[in-house]
């Protein structure tokens, strides 16, 4: 199971009222949530390997590089010149290590390395894992790694965690009408405002999926444009119009999936009790990270 830390991190901040502290008085309601989520997921798919999957770089230059408004409506300016510093409420800020401390009592290991977003830790594990691999993630971008022969499937938290939807291949197919591996394709054309990319002016999911289903992926598609086949003058002028747009955005759209990571030591084992009891009382997380000391021991034992 590969966690997409920030998106479940951010999930339990607003999940959970920000008047939850810790003795000293810090915030502690995304930690809490975050233990929530974990002992969730452990007990919902009983994973034997997990891995926090972090973003060491949110923001890596290469992708800003190749389009200059990835991102950068969520970039907050702390020095003039200085390096890019993504907005994330103050109250938030200050649990993020307590997180990893938190993860750390679990023995759930933190992966993550420069220039690269958790996408592009989650895709690299995610490719070269022996065994079935869960992702989970709010994070649609995700969908692009979904493979059935492989059995990588994508648990997606967008309406919640008690309304988790599994996509497989098959669900990606019934709610986009394009496959997993098409996916990125798909996201390049639509564009996506969260991420800062444009897209394809006029080419709406509709359109992408039918082109991907027509000529298979980008490729095929920008093909096509060039002879006309199968294709209208409007769509061929729209992708034309792009097409210094399309000759960077893929490289930016697809997670990387081919890394130099070290081969994380994820399996789930019974966490020390005590340890886990000390942290708990330190921090004031209630019963927060005992249900998912007992989710992992019940699993792991």
């Amino acid at each position: 199971m590969l966690l997409d830390s920030a998106s479940l991190y951010f999930r339990a901040f607003y999940g959970v009222p920000d008047s939850v502290t810790a003795p000293d008085g810090t915030p502690v309601n995304a930690v809490r949530g975050f233990m929530d989520i974990i002992a969730k997921l452990v007990s919902t798919y009983r994973p034997a390997d997990v891995v926090a999957c972090w973003d060491d770089d949110w923001r890596p230059q290469w992708r800003v590089d190749l389009i200059p408004s990835y991102k950068a409506h969520r970039v907050e300016t702390v020095v003039a010149g200085g390096p890019d510093v993504e907005e994330v409420p103050d109250r938030l800020v200050v649990q993020v290590p307590v997180i990893r401390e938190a993860l750390g009592v679990l023995g759930i290991p933190v992966v993550g390395t420069i220039q690269a977003e958790a996408d592009d830790i989650i895709g690299t594990l995610a490719t070269r894992a022996q065994q079935p691999v869960d992702i989970v993630t709010g994070d649609r971008d995700l969908f692009q790694l979904v493979d059935d022969a492989r059995d990588v499937r994508v648990i997606y938290t967008a309406r919640g965690m008690s309304n988790l939807e599994v996509l497989t291949d098959e669900a990606v197919v019934a709610k986009y009408g394009i496959h997993g591996a098409q996916y990125a394709d798909f996201a390049t054309m639509r564009g996506d405002t969260s991420d800062g990319l444009p897209g394809v002016p006029g080419v709406g999911d509709k359109t992408a999926a039918t082109l991907l289903q027509r000529h298979g992926d980008l490729a095929g598609i920008l093909a096509a444009a060039e002879t006309g086949e199968g294709m209208s003058a409007g769509v061929r002028a729209k992708l034309d119009a792009a097409r210094p747009y399309l000759a960077v955005a893929p490289d930016v759209v697809r997670v990387a999936t081919t890394l130099d990571l070290p081969e994380p030591d994820a399996r789930l084992r019974v966490p020390d009790a005590a340890a886990a009891a000390a942290f708990a009382e330190a921090w004031g997380l209630g019963s927060s990270l005992r249900r998912a000391c007992d989710a992992i021991a019940a699993v792991a034992g």
